[in-house]
């Protein structure tokens, strides 16, 4: 069984200062997990890029390997867009920026991504100051490998089939201004 987003357009629909409206800014019909939470961003996502006016075709939108990498397509359905290699994102990003900096780069990865293959690829990306924005979709689980708990996991937890949480949890937000704060201080000791 198949489903179609319906092509009908309310005709007084609101319109932005480009004269697109919020269904302009929609990609394909999402076929993740409902709950999950990767709908609630890419809901946000359509919205912000309406109301602010941005030219979906003047958007790149990247991504990893993991269900974070599903959601790019159901939104801005006229972007730029390029899957990587688990946990490569952030370089990938970093090469599509210096050979096009007039994109808006819009980076969607999740907790296995950034925060286990990845970890290495996102301290550099935080240290390079790249010109993006970087999401991760995190819900502590590995969901396309049938939900082992991930790095991002609160000590404590256990995932549906019972496995315990034994360590403690890495907090991108947390660490990334913590290198911020930390690349701060040596740019002023030089």
């Amino acid at each position: 069984m198949s489903f179609q987003k319906s092509k009908f357009h309310h005709p007084r629909l609101p319109v932005n200062d480009l004269g697109l409206t919020y269904r302009d800014y929609e990609g394909a019909l999402s076929t993740l997990c409902a709950g999950c939470g990767h709908n609630s961003t890419t809901s946000a996502i359509v919205q912000a890029c309406h109301e602010l006016s941005i030219p979906p075709h003047k958007v790149a939108k990247m991504s990893g390997i993991g269900c974070s990498s599903k959601a790019p397509n159901y939104y801005l359905n006229k972007a730029h867009g390029s899957n990587s290699v688990h946990g490569r994102m952030p370089s990938v990003t970093t090469g599509a920026n210096m050979a096009s900096r007039d994109l808006l780069y819009l980076a969607m990865s999740g907790d296995g991504d950034s925060d286990s293959i990845g970890l290495g690829q996102f301290a550099h990306v935080v240290r390079r100051q790249l010109d993006m924005v970087y999401m991760v979709d995190n819900n502590g689980v590995y969901g396309l490998t049938k939900g082992q708990l991930a790095a991002t996991a609160d000590k404590g937890v256990k995932n549906k089939t019972g496995e315990l949480s034994i360590f403690t949890d890495i907090d991108l937000c947390v660490m990334a201004l913590q290198l911020v704060q930390l690349l701060s201080r040596v740019v002023f000791r030089r």
